[in-house]
């Protein structure tokens, strides 16, 4: 329909240009003498120029597109470089370039974003770098780069878009977190971590020969009393417990901050070489059971770059049946707004639930309120912790908690 439309247009410029020929050539015919001869001539080379871009083929132009900045980030710049090669030198004046995108909230910069006119003449390639600022989060799709050409009053236009297809993944910022477990218990409990995060000294478990490097509090002395060799104390391992991670994705004009939040949350448990299962309730449910390692964590950014708040029914409807599979202790909750039903809800089908903190996600100078307030006295009667978070103090969400 729009490719009917631009030919229904194109041809009609033409015919407004051949009449702009058939009137010169009738005043000079007509009226006779040098002026009316000079018009004629003069308006011709215009008006041939224009016949013949009209027939210009642009299905024979190709586009390529260079992209420089690899990893973006909330709020980053975006740079890329296009490159149009042609294979007929026909001489091109008026060129204007302008990226296409379906994604809204891309399109919005690209729209105020003036686009670029080029005089190509006679060049059978020419390329146009460009750099998009404070890029929105979320995967935006290029779908190509729309081509237009002019001639020298604008008589005849010719428009096409040259298909290149890109996807750009706009990923969340992240912040430095002092991760501190929420909880910490010994090696023999039936959920321990694969990993050391310190040695409790006061609680020796055995002893075993002594190696090099060994500390000398550590040495058994009372054994090397008795046999006169160096044997050395073994203690508990205490190890971090798995934490599981809720967030929801209801519609909030927080939640931009929320999904920063969780992803400088994870960032820290994994760098911290600490281990969760995290879960993301929407319209679809999105769970991960286990996110230990760096490729974990990018499977993750790479879900929370795309991820959009689109939970369409209240959320302790949509978790009840996760809650109730959970089989760890300590939950983080992460949202922007608590409620009662949810409480209820974590009360009811976490059975094995000793600890649970709720981390409420606010905007900066956003005051609370009377009912809100109230929602998070009921959850702190009921055991949770309840902590409101802005994106100042994101970096002590767990320091500030453990003190």
């Amino acid at each position: 329909m729009n490719q009917l439309k631009n030919n229904t247009a194109l041809w009609g410029r033409i015919l407004i240009v051949l009449f702009l020929l058939f009137l010169t050539f009738s005043f000079a015919m007509f009226q006779g003498g040098f002026v009316s001869w000079f018009i004629f001539y003069m308006s011709l080379p215009f008006i041939g120029y224009s016949v013949l871009l009209a027939l210009y083929p642009l299905q024979k132009i190709k586009v390529s597109r260079e992209i420089h900045t690899a990893q973006v980030r909330k709020g980053g710049d975006f740079s890329a470089t296009v490159t149009v090669y042609r294979e007929n030198p026909f001489p091109l004046l008026y060129t204007v370039l302008s990226e296409q995108t379906h994604s809204p909230s891309l399109n919005k910069i690209i729209v105020n974003q003036p686009p670029k006119m080029i005089v190509p003449g006679f060049r059978k390639s020419y390329s146009w770098t460009y750099t998009l600022e404070n890029m929105p989060r979320g995967e935006h799709v290029l779908e190509g780069v729309r081509l237009e050409i002019s001639d020298f009053f604008g008589w005849v236009k010719k428009t096409r878009l040259l298909p290149i297809q890109q996807t750009i993944l706009v990923y969340p910022n992240t912040v430095e977190i002092a991760y501190r477990p929420i909880e910490s218990r010994y090696d023999h409990g039936s959920m321990a971590a694969p990993f050391t995060l310190v040695k409790d000294t006061t609680m020796a478990s055995g002893v075993r020969d002594y190696q090099p490097g060994d500390r000398v509090s550590w040495i058994h002395w009372k054994s090397y009393a008795r046999t006169q060799t160096l044997r050395t104390k073994e203690f508990e391992d205490r190890q971090s417990q798995d934490l599981f991670l809720l967030d929801d994705r209801r519609a909030s004009e927080k939640f931009e901050l929320q999904v920063e939040l969780v992803a400088s949350i994870l960032r820290s448990v994994v760098h911290a070489n600490s281990s969760l299962a995290y879960l993301s309730i929407g319209q679809k449910r999105n769970y991960f059971p286990v996110v230990q390692t760096e490729e974990h964590l990018q499977r993750l950014m790479y879900h929370l770059a795309k991820v959009q708040s689109d939970l369409d029914k209240p959320v302790d409807q949509a978790v009840g049946r996760e809650l109730q599979q959970m089989n760890t202790s300590s939950l983080l909750y992460v949202t922007s707004c608590l409620s009662v039903e949810m409480v209820h809800s974590i009360q009811r089908n976490a059975k094995n639930l000793s600890n649970c903190m709720c981390l409420v996600v606010v905007s900066k100078g956003e005051t609370l309120r009377e009912e809100d307030e109230q929602v998070h006295q009921f959850a702190r009667s009921k055991g949770f912790v309840v902590k409101r978070v802005s994106p100042e103090n994101f970096a002590t969400v767990f320091t500030e908690v453990s003190r």
